[in-house]
């Protein structure tokens, strides 16, 4: 009796674990034949937590992480800790999400580091600086200076606070671009409302760095307001040719 019990259970075991294999397979292939896109966030969290435990069904854990956090990007960025809150998942299963949470950030970097920015780049300059930004409570300035080449030297924190024309200074923008013998800049700052709407001390502020970087022979190329998963380009407004066209007009302010 106690055999058959144990055979049974033996059955059972193998028929759930051909399931899940089945079923694990079919979203491999889905993946391989249509695309990243073509996942929802908790199969693409299914898939991503099997590195971590490749012998364990991961769909239960996908589905509770993904309705606490809400989606795919917010548990990846999650902290290690809250991660392992969510039941089944372990730590080797935190450690290859922020693995590949880490690999990702490196690989926007890299791309954005060898990638000249042109007018239509903005996109990726997003991708790579709203992972830092999308939840901070105040507003931050941030500048990346460019080579001649207009490749990201460095991308530094400027200014935080209440962002008004009073509260940035040129100068200072001036300076740290000549000490790192940049030869343009991008200028970039988050609304923690989540309007990316540039207001009006959004353009006072960009018109002065551009009027005080013309003086020093360095191009404004750009200024990207942040705001909840979307962003504002004032090149691509017009804003920053507006500005140099007025500038070549009238002269300094």
């Amino acid at each position: 009796m106690e055999a058959g019990v144990r055979s049974s259970s033996l059955v059972r075991t193998m028929e759930d674990r051909r399931k899940l294999e089945g079923h694990r397979e079919r979203l491999r292939q889905k993946f391989l034949d249509r695309g990243i896109d073509a996942l929802t966030d908790e199969e693409l969290l299914e898939l991503l937590l099997t590195l971590g435990t490749p012998r364990k069904d991961c769909k239960p854990m996908a589905r509770e992480a993904i309705k606490r956090f809400g989606s795919l990007r917010q548990v990846l960025e999650a902290p290690s800790e809250q991660l392992l809150e969510i039941r089944g998942i372990g730590p080797k299963n935190s450690l290859a999400l922020k693995l590949i949470h880490g690999v990702a950030r490196r690989f926007l970097e890299n791309r954005l580091e060898r990638m000249p920015y042109r007018l239509g780049s903005s996109k990726e300059v997003f991708d790579y600086l709203y992972h830092s930004m999308r939840d901070l409570k105040r507003e931050v300035f941030k500048v990346l200076f460019l080579d001649s080449q207009n490749r990201i030297l460095r991308v530094e924190d400027m200014f935080q606070g209440t962002l008004t024309s009073s509260a940035v200074y040129p100068r200072e923008v001036i300076r740290r671009a000549l000490e790192l013998h940049a030869a343009g800049m991008i200028l970039v700052h988050n609304h923690p409302s989540g309007d990316p709407k540039p207001s009006q001390d959004d353009l006072r502020i960009t018109k002065q760095i551009l009027a005080a970087a013309r003086v020093m022979g360095m191009r404004v190329l750009d200024h990207l307001v942040i705001g909840e998963g979307v962003y504002s380009s004032l090149a691509e407004m017009g804003h920053i040719q507006r500005f140099e066209t007025e500038l070549d007009l009238h002269g300094l302010p």
